[in-house]
């Protein structure tokens, strides 16, 4: 268990980084980061709000290594880690699904760059995730 939850800690903390680098102006890999269709980005979120998501995905990592490597007794919050956790693993798990339309296993749109990496990388990426947690949760 100690390896998932490295690995899960690593990759949520690199996510992160990544966002932050984007909203900084950083170029590389966005090109696969957002969707599109027809060559136009479906999603144009700002600097503000993509900061918020490198944010976030950070206390996503943060939630990860208290279920992962905190006691209980010590953390007087850790009930409701746990029901983060278990909400984390559903958010990552829709993740995986996807809208149908442009992300996760069962999008329309195959044929763009975002969706050759979302098939091969995000997909699996958050399904691990959402495992990582489920067990992570169950475990506690």
């Amino acid at each position: 268990m100690f390896l998932i939850a490295l690995m899960t800690i690593t990759t949520l903390i690199i996510a992160g980084l990544f966002h932050f680098y984007w909203a900084f102006g950083g170029k590389v890999g966005l090109d696969r980061a957002i969707p599109t269709k027809d060559g136009k980005p479906l999603l144009n979120p700002g600097k503000f709000l993509t900061l918020l998501v490198g944010l976030t995905i950070l206390g996503f990592a943060l939630i990860s290594y208290i279920l992962n490597f905190e006691d209980s007794y010590s953390v007087t919050y850790f009930s409701k880690i746990v029901y983060a956790g278990w909400f984390l693993s559903g958010i990552f798990m829709i993740r995986s699904i996807g809208d149908f339309h442009s992300v996760g296993l069962f999008k329309k749109i195959k044929s763009t760059r975002f969706a050759e990496f979302d098939s091969k990388y995000f997909v699996p990426l958050t399904l691990f995730w959402s495992i990582s947690f489920a067990l992570t949760s169950y475990q506690v």
